[in-house]
């Protein structure tokens, strides 16, 4: 295999993982916005994922921009989650 075909084959499956890791965060934010169990932690371990992906690839300078954009949003959520479930404990107490 040439090294032009290595890179434009490596850079495909790089480009296929980032999407799958941004697929998987969108998909614990619509879990936690249903309010399903364990999202928030679920949430919390797939940004953990994309971050420690992007810091492997020199490829990823999209990747970690998006990441800089959807993790403030993502931490809010959590902590909102965190506050409502806080709430219940005590309303049941």
């Amino acid at each position: 295999m040439t090294q032009r075909k290595r890179t434009a084959k490596a850079s495909g499956s790089s480009s296929k993982q980032s999407e799958r890791l941004k697929d998987e965060v969108y998909r614990q934010m619509y879990r936690l916005e249903a309010d399903r169990t364990g999202a928030e932690l679920a949430l919390a371990i797939a940004l953990l994922r994309a971050w420690i992906a992007s810091d492997s690839e020199a490829d990823w300078l999209q990747a970690r921009e998006w990441l800089r954009k959807i993790c403030p949003i993502c931490l809010t959520m959590i902590e909102a989650a965190q506050k409502v479930c806080e709430a219940e404990r005590q309303c049941i107490q």
